[in-house]
């Protein structure tokens, strides 16, 4: 089904949280794990301005649907990281810009290099490149969607449940232009199935390797998706995966995330992983 961005547009609009009782964790807080992935969660979506330079500097920006849905995606997401941050600062934690700036300063030199990495790869690969970037974005909102689930689950914090309920309702929006456009763009081009393909195979990681400690990106590994319930979730993900085209049998979730969440996380290093496409 194609994406209908006229009535997108009509639809953004900031998320609002007013109404919850967010000064309720100074009293009733979030488990330490639970904490810890919220801290990740939150540098991400603030990360995300960065994820659309990367890709802006290629092809993409040459199509005014996709820049239209980017414009508006990049506004949404900007307030998911300040709701996330309003959960920080009621836990008596750093949050929003002063953070943000932090996370951004300890990238140093590879953060600064990225745009030219990332001009050069996709003007390279040509429009294919769009159909990459389609792709990883509808696998990253699929994962990130899973993941608000899953950390809603084992928190059980009314509060927070109802927050990432309503994220939740704007990912599945983001979910459906990613997925729309890797579809049409993966089916018109056999070219664009084999890079695609190619580039997820061997570049592909969870949502924010690469931003984030090593150690941060496994601990949400573990926390969120080991278990029966978390395996089912990854399985469930590969199978959206294979239903585009070109692109069946890849198992990424499955093999990434059971990866890192197969020994302690104490017992793991800190490089960083490698990931370059929007959260």
């Amino acid at each position: 089904m194609e994406f209908d961005i006229e009535a997108y547009k009509r639809r953004t609009d900031r998320l609002r949280w007013d109404d919850l009782d967010i000064d309720s964790f100074a009293s009733d807080r979030l488990p330490e794990p639970a904490l810890r992935c919220l801290r990740y969660m939150h540098d991400i979506e603030y990360h995300t301005a960065c994820y659309l330079r990367d890709l802006l500097v290629g092809p993409a920006h040459t199509d005014p649907e996709v820049t239209a849905f980017l414009s508006f995606w990049l506004f949404e997401e900007f307030w998911h990281g300040e709701a996330l941050a309003a959960v920080l600062s009621a836990h008596g934690e750093e949050s929003g810009e002063r953070r943000v700036a932090a996370l951004r300063r300890r990238l140093g030199l590879r953060d600064k290099l990225r745009p030219l990495v990332m001009a050069v790869a996709s003007w390279g690969a040509g429009e294919e490149s769009v159909a990459v970037h389609m792709s990883w974005g509808a696998i990253n909102e699929w994962t990130t969607q899973a993941g608000y689930a899953r950390l809603s689950q084992r928190a059980g914090h009314p509060v927070l449940t109802q927050l990432l309920q309503r994220i939740m309702r704007q990912e599945g929006r983001h979910i459906d232009f990613y997925a729309s456009q890797a579809t049409r763009r993966l089916a018109a081009s056999a070219r664009a199935r084999r890079l695609t393909r190619f580039a997820l195979a061997r570049l592909w990681a969870p949502v924010g390797s690469g931003v984030m400690p090593r150690s941060e990106t496994d601990h949400l590994a573990q926390y969120l998706f080991s278990g029966p319930e978390g395996e089912s979730t990854l399985r469930r993900i590969d199978r959206r995966v294979d239903r585009l085209p070109g692109l069946a049998g890849l198992h990424l979730l499955e093999r990434a995330v059971q990866g890192r969440s197969a020994q302690p996380v104490a017992a793991r290093g800190q490089a960083p992983g490698f990931g370059f496409a929007p959260a």
